[in-house]
């Protein structure tokens, strides 16, 4: 069984996870659940089975609100509830995200807005609606994911690396803004996880070939892969950490 780090001060913590009942989002629930966090999360689908699993591990249940995160009311609603259910968001992790592959020409209005409601309108209001809460927290972490994607200028889905590019920008732009009030706002830029919609989708024996060659470390990365990052981000460890984009990706790209 893998262990993770302990932050002894995530126990208690407030937690929303947009997507975190499946992927990668599910593996940061399970995490921050271990660390005794109090965890919800909002969910196209239906998440009830992942639920009754938290349940039996964990011995509490994380509050799941189905819904789509493209829809601004039913996000900002469910992180409302969340606040009420859990107490002020402390903790905001924006992981929803598509990456589904299609080429310029194809692209119409339809699809553009589509692809940014989804890759970054939806991380700019969940992050703006838990910003009165931090505040009244007096602190908080919020951790966007992006991806390397657009740092290696990858061809095959131009919408999602210009989405990830301005999250970037996003996130240096509100850690400059409310930093005053004590709020972190950071990116995590994974490389290519082998999430299950990864393998049922994108993933070919030539592909991962070739981008396990781009790698230093020549393992594949899996959702459980990324528990610590967040968890970092996500704790006092990090205080001073804010504006900054944390890549993992197996030495894929290099920063600095």
């Amino acid at each position: 069984m893998t262990k993770f780090a302990t932050f002894h001060d995530l126990e208690g913590a407030s937690v929303f996870i947009t997507g975190g009942g499946s992927g990668i989002g599910a593996s940061l629930t399970d995490g921050f659940m271990a660390q005794g966090a109090k965890v919800a999360f909002i969910g196209r689908s239906d998440a009830s089975e992942f639920v009754e699993e938290m349940t039996e591990k964990h011995g509490v249940a994380p509050l799941f609100v189905q819904g789509d995160i493209t829809d601004t009311d039913v996000l900002t609603a469910a992180i409302e509830k969340s606040a009420d259910t859990n107490g002020p968001i402390t903790c905001l992790v924006n992981n929803a995200a598509n990456d589904k592959r299609h080429t310029t020409e194809e692209v119409d209005s339809e699809f553009f807005d589509w692809m940014m409601a989804i890759n970054l309108k939806a991380y700019f209001f969940a992050c703006q609606a838990v910003v009165p809460q931090m505040k009244k927290a007096g602190f908080g972490s919020i951790i966007n994911f992006s991806s390397i994607s657009y740092m290696m200028g990858n061809a095959g889905y131009p919408l999602y690396t210009a989405a990830n590019s301005g999250i970037n920008g996003m996130t240096r732009s509100l850690a400059r803004e409310f930093g005053p009030d004590k709020i972190r706002v950071n990116a995590l830029a994974p490389g290519w996880v082998l999430t299950q919609k990864q393998k049922d989708l994108w993933v070919t024996p030539e592909g991962l070939e070739n981008h396990l060659s781009r790698q230093c470390l020549k393992d594949t990365l899996d959702p459980d892969d990324m528990i610590n990052g967040v968890l970092f981000l996500a704790s006092n460890t990090s205080k001073m950490m804010t504006g900054q984009a944390l890549v993992i990706d197996g030495g894929v790209v290099v920063t600095g």
